[in-house]
């Protein structure tokens, strides 16, 4: 009897202790990928007017004093991708925005909704920087987060105020410092594909496989190629990052950077999406993600 009792107690201590891991595991999930939180309410600037009405817009091309886009869908190989080229008059013509204009964690939005509310003229996906708590954060000219991730992937794109790209391991300074030097936007994905024009050296465990993607790269300064991949079962398989490395530079880029890719791949244009993204929801064939780049005023 008492043997029968003492085990009773061992198997209700048992229990508790599986219920509250269970329970903290739960909390701990939740916190990661659902609970939204609120930072800091962030303003995009638009310093810049549109100095004059469009002389070319299509389904695939705008050109203006200030900006030219024009874009190309490629199939070959059983992968359909679409090469945007964007030349700008000065930096302030690429922006960024946050999912509902907050800085947070798990706040997310659409790359149309984001588009839209800025009034962009292009959009794209930027690097998810709010399903995690690390990665250089600059965007806009403005400091918000300098915790360093861990090797190997941790190399940082920054975009300067002439619009040159500089590729920076995160940890060896701090964030305000890249600001203070004229840093307007840091990418914290990777890995970098392209560097000082040739194909990088990629990590075994990372980009192996097909997928869609979303990487943007430089010719020049103020000069861009954004390369967007689809993955679609039959219609198109996808990339490895060491294909998408050797277009860039078939392409003539002397930079390139890997975006977040997956189902977060979308590529907005004049209203509406270009690429086929692959993710299916039950609300929007678009997934919700923390920000984008963009192109407008």
């Amino acid at each position: 009897m008492k043997l029968k009792l003492k085990l009773n107690k061992s198997v209700k201590l048992f229990l508790i202790m599986l219920s509250g891991s269970l329970i903290l595991s739960l909390w701990v999930l939740m916190d990661a990928f659902f609970i939204p939180q609120t930072y800091v309410k962030v303003v995009t600037p638009s310093d810049a007017e549109r100095t004059a009405e469009p002389k070319v817009l299509t389904e695939v091309a705008y050109k203006d004093e200030d900006i030219a886009i024009s874009i190309s869908t490629v199939v070959e190989d059983e992968v359909t991708y679409h090469v945007v080229d964007i030349l700008l008059s000065d930096i302030r013509f690429l922006k960024s925005a946050f999912a509902k204009n907050i800085y947070g964690k798990n706040v997310v939005e659409t790359t149309s909704e984001m588009a839209q509310d800025h009034q962009a003229i292009l959009a794209f996906n930027g690097d998810f920087y709010g399903s995690r708590n690390s990665g250089l954060l600059i965007r806009n000219g403005e400091f918000f987060r300098d915790d360093a991730r861990k090797a190997p992937n941790n190399r940082a794109l920054l975009i300067d105020d002439s619009g040159d790209f500089q590729f920076v391991t995160e940890g060896v300074s701090d964030g305000e410092s890249y600001v203070n030097k004229g840093i307007i936007h840091s990418l914290s994905y990777g890995p970098v594909l392209v560097e000082d024009g040739k194909v990088s050296e990629l990590d075994s465990r990372v980009g192996f496989t097909s997928s869609s993607r979303t990487a943007i790269g430089m010719i020049e300064p103020l000069h861009y190629l954004l390369i967007v991949v689809d993955q679609n079962g039959k219609q198109s398989k996808g990339m490895r990052l060491d294909t998408l490395a050797k277009l860039f530079v078939k392409l003539n880029a002397v930079s390139a950077y890997n975006l977040d890719g997956g189902s977060s791949s979308t590529l907005w244009f004049n209203g509406r999406i270009i690429n086929q993204p692959s993710h299916v929801g039950i609300f929007s064939d678009e997934r919700s993600i923390s920000d984008i780049l963009y192109i407008g005023y």
